[in-house]
């Protein structure tokens, strides 16, 4: 029996109520490990150019990884991918929480889905069996009260859920795909995806230990990362993410008004020490992981947020927050909720508000549009309003609903020049501008302006201490400045971006200070295969790779690597604005050439080259990428 998977890929196809189980060998497993890779795998395999992310031929993958289910800290995670409603291209994201590991539990390495099904269904998944049940009871409630609903109909409240909301019923094209009502797979709009096929929700419940090769060491690897998270990560279970707004804001680096601004007023008023002050109750945390780094919040009046929600984190409180010019916890928590409530992302959605605020402040977008809102920066009120009506699709919001790249197109009046999307996907809030390497991972990431993908946050590498360490284990061995985008820093962003798409595929979280001989002995111990760090890079090159053939095939090419162009002037305040600091389009458009060289791609066109698909055992996609040419 193999360690670390099962060998069984669940097989579901709704249009025809058919359930079946594929088994794969153990070549598969080390090739892609899970999690992004096997997203590609399929996705590039069994999907035909051109297909419609809305329609039954796309996809829909749930995939754990080899080390997903392992009693060890940052094991919970799994992918959830198909092809994006938002870009048209590749699209994964990746969820923490609980349900990865019982997926894994129940006996399945991933879950391949097709089809539509005639009427709302769920999924029940458990210990090695899978059957498709009825939903329609369950289409239209909140994820609270369809959680509660269906484990009293399966009679088991451990049973864990990955589901959509109202957001995705009503195919909000920036819906996500909810885990245990605290954690989502935001990114790219998979929740969509999930409601175009009229999938409530894959439940899953498991009873069989995930094997291991070496038990024993599998137990020291745990205590291990215990000790690490004592050391190294006691802020984020302190605090969560979002400590030190007001360094942040001061540096330039917290997205303010649409990305307008570089310098937010009251940002030490929405930051991670605030809301531990005023509307936190507790910490939680994920499957097996002791860093608890999950804010559980609760507000009664003026609003609403409910704690089963959990609370909200950086890129939630940055984007519906100092990037609509708010400042009221209140607000911020009660978005919050509006989104897990009804499963949407809480990035996009902050990004679509403040692009529909920005258009309306610069009159592309008035009273009538709004149903008589007053949609102004910093007005806490409108903001909340403004998130209803898209979750609804009410009104004006049912327009916004479509993400900020088609609404531009509606709205007109040169409405594109506010959008603050790459492959039309809304950004993650960082700003490229004080950040290059991040500009450029926005850019050439196979899924667009993702928060979590750029693999570089530039600012961690200016001087010595934890990061630097693990740049030196990939061969990086002095620091270098934020704003740099020399052939050195490309190189180095190339390396890391390749080093998190295998923790993609494997799949596990970032937050736990693992050093990257530390994930290849994880893989090792739980697997029994004999990986090194060389390996892992290659795991995570291949899946970058295969992703980007995707997109070629789609029809993307090297002009949907780009900002947009508001990067390419300083912002109006702060201190980048003194600086006269922004991107120099020449500079990146070098920096992609480069990266496509040091990928194996062409470097005029991105297109990866047949001798690199070669040499990452890919030859039989070759014929694939010659289509490209």
């Amino acid at each position: 029996m193999p360690n670390g998977y099962w060998g069984k890929i669940l097989r579901v196809d709704l249009t025809e109520r058919r359930v079946e189980i594929e088994e794969q060998n153990d070549y598969f497993y080390r090739r892609h490990f899970g999690g992004m890779g096997v997203v590609a795998h399929y996705l590039l395999s069994e999907m035909k150019p051109g297909v419609d992310p809305l329609g039954p031929d796309n996809l829909l993958i749930f995939a754990p990884g080899v080390v997903t289910g392992v009693p060890l800290a940052g094991a919970g995670r799994n992918s959830v991918g198909g092809k994006s409603p938002l870009s048209g291209a590749f699209a994964r994201s990746e969820v923490a929480g609980f349900f990865g590991a019982e997926l894994k539990r129940a006996g399945f390495d991933a879950i391949v889905i097709r089809g539509k099904a005639d009427h709302p269904v769920y999924l029940w998944v458990h210990d090695g069996e899978a059957e498709i049940r009825d939903s329609r009871h369950l289409w239209g409630m909140p994820t609270k009260e369809c959680q509660a609903a269906i484990r009293a109909e399966l009679g088991d409240n451990l049973v864990r859920l990955a589901q959509i909301g109202a957001g995705g019923e009503k195919l909000v094209r920036f819906a996500c795909v909810i885990n245990d009502l605290k954690d989502a797979a935001g990114r790219t709009g998979m929740g969509a995806v999930m409601g175009s096929k009229n999938l409530r929700a894959v439940a899953a419940r498991g009873r069989m230990p995930v094997g291991l090769a070496e038990p024993e060491r599998v137990k020291a690897m745990s205590r291990l990362g215990v000790e690490l998270i004592r050391k190294y990560a006691t802020s984020l279970s302190d605090f969560g993410t979002g400590v030190g707004m007001l360094g942040s804001t001061l540096s330039g680096n917290l997205p303010t008004r649409n990305f307008r601004d570089g310098y937010f007023e009251r940002a030490e008023e929405i930051g991670a020490e605030s809301i531990r002050d005023k509307i936190r109750i507790g910490m939680e945390g994920c499957y097996a992981c002791s860093v608890r780094c999950k804010k559980v919040c609760e507000v009664k009046e003026p609003y609403v947020a409910d704690p089963a929600y959990g609370g909200p984190e950086y890129e939630t409180f940055a984007a519906v927050g100092s990037n609509c010019g708010v400042s009221d916890l209140r607000a911020i928590a009660r978005a919050h909720h509006i989104c897990h409530a009804n499963g949407i992302d809480t990035i996009s959605m902050g990004a679509t508000i403040a692009f529909a605020m920005e258009c309306f402040e610069e009159g592309l977008i008035t009273k009538k549009d709004t149903g008589g809102l007053e949609l102004r920066f910093g007005d806490g009120d409108a903001m909340v309003k403004l998130a209803e009506m898209i979750a609804a699709r009410e009104g004006l919001g049912d327009v916004l609903a479509e993400g900020t790249k088609r609404a531009a197109q509606v709205i007109g009046g040169g409405a594109e020049k506010f959008v603050m999307a790459v492959k039309g996907v809304e950004m993650g809030m960082h700003e490229p501008r004080l950040k290059f390497g991040l500009g450029l991972g926005f850019c050439v990431i196979p899924h667009g302006g993702d928060h979590n993908a750029p693999g570089l946050q530039d600012t961690l590498y200016e001087k010595e201490g934890r990061p630097m360490l693990f740049a030196r284990e990939l061969g990086w061995l002095e620091p270098m400045p934020a704003n740099d985008l020399s052939p050195r820093k490309v190189a180095f962003f190339r390396d890391l971006n390749c080093w998190r798409a295998l923790m993609d595929c494997a799949v596990m979280c970032i937050f736990v200070p693992w050093s990257a001989q530390q994930v290849s002995d994880i893989v090792s111990v739980t697997t029994g295969w004999n990986t090194t760090v060389y390996e892992c890079l290659k795991v995570g090159e291949r899946a970058v790779t295969m992703a980007r053939l995707f997109n070629m095939r789609e029809g993307l090419t090297r002009a949907d690597d780009m900002l947009p162009d508001r990067f390419f002037s300083p912002p109006g305040l702060g201190a980048l604005a003194k600086a006269n600091q922004a991107v120099d389009r020449g500079q990146l458009e070098q920096a992609k050439s480069f990266y496509y060289s040091l990928m194996g791609w062409n470097p005029n066109t991105g297109v990866p080259t047949a001798e690199k698909l070669e040499s990452l055992d890919l030859g039989h996609l070759v014929g694939a990428m010659r289509k490209q040419q």
